[in-house]
């Protein structure tokens, strides 16, 4: 709900679905998804990649 108050591309993502004709308890429930895949990028394991072994 702060994020519908305050940041900028979720009021303009609000906008558009609402001309979409989607109600606001429906773009909530989308909201809550993205924000749940944005929050899980943000926590996940940097990738590690394979470092090469010394030739013996």
């Amino acid at each position: 709900m702060t994020r519908i108050r305050w940041d900028e591309r979720t009021r303009c993502y609000l906008e558009r679905r609402t001309k979409q004709g989607m109600s606001k308890r429906e773009i909530v429930r989308c909201l809550k998804r993205y924000v749940a895949r944005e929050i899980y990028r943000q926590i996940l394991p940097k990738t590690i990649t394979p470092t090469a072994s010394p030739a013996t």
